[in-house]
């Protein structure tokens, strides 16, 4: 099913150029219901904003925007028909999606044949975009978040052994688990990895094996949702050890406040972050929307200032133009300094954040080593 912000009408060549002649159609994919419905709802929400913005100044190329969003439900296979969807009857000019690193992948190979250009917002997955020049990220990448949570556990937490518990059945939680694990090992000890698969409820049994192991800090790569199951039960097990997530985390918040408390997760910006540009877009975004924006939200407005700026540069919506116009773009945005490198993936700082009396509170903010 599609949720459509308008209705087009028309008929064109594959990426749009031809119909609705004074409009730019982007397309976006994500999960809009089921249980990650809140990563997509609020990188929509993110991306509407911006075009809001854009369009009230005029446009692009003296073109107003348009968005078409999918409805993936977090499957991949939803994901691949999104897509066609979008090139074939939408003829989107440039799709920015998939939501979900899953949906992102499961797409990849098409998006990479047909060159049309792809700025998946939130799609932390390394092997995004390996090996395909025309798929971007706005995010930074698993490895990356993996690794800064490694040496926060190490050098600011003071860990010396670690113990880490992820979804074997999820590529997101692996790979971070996995860089995790490698970096962590250059400063003290992983005394335990233990797993858990997507269709599990009770994690009682496998967290009193890890603080039997006396842990300094367990690390838990994980969406919000499955991540507030298990930290619900650790809580109950009046465990104390601190726990690291990942960007994952953001939204925790708000349905698991009172046992996320006091724990971490990297992120790609925090709401109390005093840069003009952040209290702008959080004012602004506040103002249209009524609550507080999520990472996701931010993410999205920013890949859409990163898309619209590449349209001006390359002056069309030629795909091809459009690819060598995103690589070569910077913008400031509200989750850094973008710049490009070689494989589409954006060099930016990562942000630490604390859960701090059901609000978030920024830790560290640790910059790109190039």
């Amino acid at each position: 099913m599609a949720f459509l912000v308008f209705s087009l009408i028309g008929c064109g060549n594959s990426n749009g150029k031809d119909s609705n002649a004074d409009k730019i159609v982007l397309g976006f994919m994500g999960p809009l219901t089921g249980d990650y419905s809140i990563y997509g709802e609020t990188t929509r929400e993110g991306i509407d904003l911006a075009l809001e913005e854009i369009n009230a100044a005029g446009g692009v190329l003296g073109k107003q925007l348009i968005l078409v969003p999918y409805d993936t439900k977090g499957d991949k296979t939803e994901a691949i028909n999104a897509y066609n969807r979008l090139r074939d009857n939408d003829k989107m000019v440039a799709l920015l999606g998939g939501t979900l690193s899953g949906d992102t992948l499961a797409i990849k190979e098409i998006a990479k044949n047909d060159g049309i250009p792809i700025l998946t917002p939130t799609g932390t997955h390394l092997d995004i975009t390996i090996d395909a020049p025309n798929v971007f990220r706005a995010c930074f990448i698993d490895p990356y978040q993996g690794e800064t949570a490694a040496v926060f556990a190490a050098n600011n937490l003071k860990a010396k052994k670690v113990a880490i518990l992820y979804n074997t059945t999820d590529g997101y939680s692996e790979g971070l688990a996995t860089s995790f694990e490698t970096k962590f090992a250059e400063f003290g000890e992983v005394i335990n990895v233990e797993g858990y698969t997507q269709n599990d409820s009770d994690f009682r049994s496998v967290l009193t094996k890890i603080a039997a192991s006396n842990p300094d800090v367990l690390y838990l790569p994980e969406y919000y949702s499955k991540a507030g199951q298990i930290l619900t039960q650790f809580k109950e097990l009046e465990l104390d050890f601190p726990v690291i997530g990942p960007d994952g985390y953001d939204g925790i918040e708000q349905d698991y406040a009172d046992v996320a408390e006091g724990h971490y997760f990297t992120n790609h910006f925090a709401k109390t972050d005093e840069a003009k540009i952040v209290q702008d877009f959080i004012t602004n975004y506040t103002k249209k929307w009524g609550t507080s924006p999520t990472t996701f939200a931010a993410l999205g407005y920013d890949a859409t200032y990163i898309m619209v700026e590449a349209i001006k540069s390359a002056g069309n919506t030629d795909s091809a133009a459009l690819v060598t116009a995103i690589s070569n773009t910077e913008i400031t945005g509200v989750t850094g300094n973008v710049v490009f490198d070689d494989n589409g993936d954006p060099k930016k700082s990562i942000s630490i954040v604390q859960i701090k009396d059901g609000k978030h509170l920024l830790v560290d903010k640790v910059a790109v080593e190039d």
